[in-house]
């Protein structure tokens, strides 16, 4: 109820998934009955068995305060959403609403998931070769090591889940990578990390200039620093495509160039489409929990379900659980007292 488009276009990427074919757990949309009935009807799903409407009289919008909307608003269509996964009707919640409101929302409601202190929210950015991804993207901007450690580990499995790689490589993103290089967060959890070598591929620290070579495929970092990647990256591709367009309309000649490369740059603008992937699952909490960009059209939408149905068949919830629990107790396992040397005395 609360993105931009409105429920109009959750419904009708909601038709795309369920008429297309695939294999899709069943959807239930949380929000105004009222408004919802009919736009089923329309869209020719009133009556389909894998459908169903969760009423919820309240929307919390994108001017609302996060923490005073989710205390006043107990009827929220992002409240019960959040409800259904806590409860276990639910496996996934999908929203495209206020962010803050969500983030807020999963961490009070859902709670972070056992061995995990913070939750981190992942984003998929386009590569050389590919896609990587980056956490934490903003949810925790005072990190600890432990809580890099944790990133290292969610952003892991979701890679293998979202992207498909068996054995994802992990970096963790400083300003050199010789040993000792960059602040004591960084040194830190560099150590960590080497300790948990096993429960994920780790690759070593990495510089800014590696992050968009083929070289890792998860980006570890704080909040703040990860944010401010995303932001930058964001705002540098819209540059960069609006630079090009000035460029190629100075002339005709560079517009008939343009006209026959046309396939190239539609294939390049897919690749940089933040709704690809469908959004950014926030981590670390007791459920799964997928934001979509608020803006998200039905195609942005429907790739968010087909993420969400990757997210439940591949039981990524549980590979976390399992592995942080293993990296807890590698990091707090005492280090193994070396022995004497050969012909030392006692």
């Amino acid at each position: 109820m609360g993105g931009d488009l409105g429920p109009a276009e959750v419904v009708e990427a909601v038709k795309l998934v369920l008429t297309s074919g695939e294999d899709i757990e069943p959807i239930q949309l949380v929000g105004q009955e009222d408004v919802l009935r009919p736009l089923i009807a329309a869209a020719g799903l009133a009556s389909h068995p894998k459908l169903s409407i969760v009423h919820a009289s309240e929307v919390i919008t994108m001017e609302d305060k996060p923490l005073k909307a989710l205390k006043s608003k107990k009827d929220a269509s992002m409240v019960r959403a959040l409800e259904l996964v806590k409860s276990g009707i639910a496996r996934v919640a999908v929203s495209s609403g206020n962010t803050g409101a969500l983030m807020a929302g999963a961490t009070l409601r859902l709670r972070p998931m056992t061995g995990v202190d913070r939750p981190a929210l992942a984003a998929v950015i386009p590569r050389d070769g590919g896609h990587f991804i980056l956490l934490d993207a903003g949810a925790n901007p005072e990190a600890r090591p432990e809580h890099l450690v944790h990133n290292a580990i969610l952003g892991a499995n979701y890679a293998r889940v979202i992207l498909g790689v068996v054995s994802p490589r992990v970096g963790l993103l400083t300003i050199g990578t010789e040993e000792g290089k960059g602040n004591s967060l960084i040194t830190e959890t560099h150590e960590l990390l080497k300790k948990i070598n096993g429960v994920i591929n780790y690759h070593g620290p990495i510089e800014g200039f590696q992050v968009f070579r083929n070289e890792v495929d998860v980006v570890v970092c704080d909040g703040f620093v990860g944010n401010t990647l995303l932001k930058t990256w964001e705002s540098l591709a819209k540059f960069i495509t609006g630079m090009l367009k000035t460029e190629l309309k100075a002339n005709p000649l560079r517009m008939g160039g343009a006209l026959l490369a046309k396939g190239a740059f539609d294939a390049l603008k897919d690749r940089m489409n933040p709704d690809r992937y469908g959004g950014a699952p926030l981590l670390g909490v007791k459920g799964n929990v997928l934001k979509a960009h608020g803006s998200s059209n039905r195609f942005a939408w429907a790739n968010a379900i087909r993420a969400a149905e990757k997210i439940i068949k591949q039981d990524m919830y549980h590979h976390n659980e399992r592995d942080i629990a293993r990296a807890n107790e590698l990091i707090a396992a005492p280090a193994p007292t070396p022995s004497p040397a050969p012909g030392a005395n006692n």
